[in-house]
């Protein structure tokens, strides 16, 4: 491993990680695999960054704009992307330096621009975003070395800021385990109820 990414655990709990640096995608037992099957939910990134909601191939719903005709996202192609158990769509958008979620009708429900003041007092910067069993929306915030955990309306709950050093994709398990790859340190850290452990 050298630069690890973004993370998912499939359902049959294998870890998968991608690699900036080779521009892999790869299974914990260092199986190397070029293709991974993409979800429901995508970024097109042609010209003004949307949310495109696919039911196989046929394109179900557009999320781009507000009410008011304003663009939702930036124009970075830095964002991530998930749906919470109540079917919110939540994404990270690091330009932005926000959160931002939406209903599964597209309505706007809320932008989360984190907390202050931050661990290490630097402006919110959002990477990788996951939920819990609990539609909790965790997010990494790399340049304060944390992890924001907010509720399911935008409030937030705490940090995760022990030992962290540039969390940047994320995800969880079935048993709320958090999975945390760190850009600079190539390593990835299992977190559970206050503990943490190297895994790679």
């Amino acid at each position: 491993m050298k630069i690890p990414d973004d993370i998912a655990v499939t359902k049959s709990g294998d870890l998968v990680y991608t690699d900036y640096s080779d521009r892999t995608v790869n299974i914990v037992n260092n199986e190397k695999i070029e293709v991974i099957r993409a979800g429901d939910l995508k970024v097109d990134y042609t010209k003004q960054a949307k949310v495109v909601r696919y039911h196989g191939a046929i394109k179900k719903e557009t999320i781009q704009f507000s009410n008011k005709g304003k663009p939702l996202y930036s124009d970075s192609e830095e964002k991530y992307i998930t749906e919470n158990r109540n079917l919110d769509i939540c994404i990270s958008d690091s330009e932005a330096k926000a959160e931002v979620v939406f209903n599964r009708g597209g309505k706007l429900r809320f932008r989360y621009n984190g907390q202050t003041p931050a661990p290490e007092n630097e402006p919110f910067s959002p990477q990788g975003i996951t939920t819990d069993s609990q539609s909790h929306i965790l997010t990494a915030d790399y340049n304060n070395h944390c992890i924001h955990i907010i509720d399911q309306d935008g409030q937030f709950l705490r940090y995760i800021d022990y030992g962290l050093i540039y969390p940047w994709g994320l995800c969880t398990d079935t048993n709320d385990n958090l999975f945390v790859p760190e850009w600079q340190n190539n390593k990835v850290k299992k977190i559970k109820y206050l503990q943490t452990i190297d895994l790679l």
